[in-house]
């Protein structure tokens, strides 16, 4: 008895997750533009929350334009939701010009947080202990994941028409099995 009642919890959940996984792709049917709209969550959320470390590190060296470098990531990063969103509006064309502006943004963000990256290589760490080394490297980690994560949202940007015609070619339909039980059906002509 337990063996089939386990088979029988395992084939509901299979069914459960494949039902989930369905409505997930139709979701995204509608909505192609959550593609971009995570990555730049996921890129912004990366850098928010390490920016103690990159608030220390930039107070510790002082480098030349470190705070306004941290500062305009910051900036351009919020300001970015707001191109996205008015960019990719629901079940109408992209708007072109903020998909521009939001990509200029973006090689703003890259460019600061290159010379972020270059301050802290300009750097002798040895000069510094076990702590601060601590801070500075993950400062360090967090700005070149920041990077790389901006990067992939961008070709998300750039890609998303083309993630989107590929979507709808994803079969999300639900199978219907015919018993074979219904009675014919009469039309009749009603005048």
């Amino acid at each position: 008895m337990k063996k089939s009642t386990s088979k029988n919890i395992f084939k509901r959940f299979g069914a459960w997750l494949k039902e989930r996984v369905r409505k997930f792709f139709v979701m995204l049917k509608k909505n192609p533009q959550l593609i971009p709209i995570v990555a730049l969550c996921a890129s912004f959320l990366q850098y928010s929350l390490n920016l103690t470390h990159i608030s220390d590190t930039t107070a510790k060296l002082q480098g030349p334009n470190m705070g306004l470098a941290e500062f305009s990531t910051m900036l351009f990063m919020i300001l970015s939701f707001v191109c996205m969103l008015n960019a990719f509006p629901k079940r109408k064309k992209p708007v072109i010009p903020m998909i521009v502006i939001m990509i200029v943004l973006y090689g703003v963000i890259i460019f600061a947080d290159i010379h972020y990256i270059n301050c802290i290589n300009a750097v002798d760490p040895t000069e510094f202990n076990a702590e601060t080394l601590y801070y500075i490297y993950t400062a360090y980690n967090t700005v070149l994941i920041h990077i790389i994560l901006t990067a992939v949202t961008i070709l998300l940007v750039v890609l998303e028409p083309l993630l989107a015609k590929l979507i709808k070619k994803i079969n999300t339909s639900i199978e219907v099995e015919d018993t074979g039980e219904i009675a014919q059906i009469d039309i009749v002509d009603e005048e």
